[in-house]
């Protein structure tokens, strides 16, 4: 199985933003910490970054006939990228959101996510484990497609 894992705005910032929040994982590290779990769990990803809303979409339509699922956080476009929610609509493929911190108990305004609708699932308030739970659900899931 092959993954795209597509990380938004200011997530290549992991460890020096907001600590409190995102905790003290660098993106590297975090990238490694994937590249490992993905190893154990059977899976083949690629991990891309980009603060550009439109690169961000490219990524999303390139993953067709590519990948079989799509992990992605989408950062602050969570609120109101209406164009990437589009995105994973036109493509198609399984797609799970992820938020490192709990997107609900936060600001009014992070309390909602356009993309969600679009997504087999979200997962949210986990800190960076949330990108391992979002891999295990999407193999789970992509291993129970005929049982679904």
């Amino acid at each position: 199985m092959k993954i795209l894992i597509v990380n938004g705005p200011n997530i290549n910032l992991l460890g020096i933003r907001e600590k409190g929040i995102y905790g003290n994982t660098s993106y590297e590290m975090l990238c490694e910490k994937l590249k490992e779990n993905a190893k154990e769990l059977s899976l083949d990803i690629d991990i891309i970054q980009s603060n550009i809303e439109g690169e961000i979409i490219n990524y999303i339509q390139n993953a067709l006939r590519t990948y079989d699922g799509v992990i992605i956080n989408p950062g602050a476009y969570t609120h109101y990228s209406i164009a990437i929610y589009d995105a994973i609509k036109a493509v198609n493929i399984p797609t799970i959101e992820v938020h490192i911190s709990n997107i609900y108990n936060r600001e009014e305004y992070r309390r909602k996510s356009v993309i969600a609708p679009a997504c087999i699932g979200q997962i949210s308030g986990f800190g960076i484990y949330g990108y391992t739970m979002a891999m295990i659900g999407m193999k789970n899931y992509l291993e129970n497609l005929d049982k679904l």
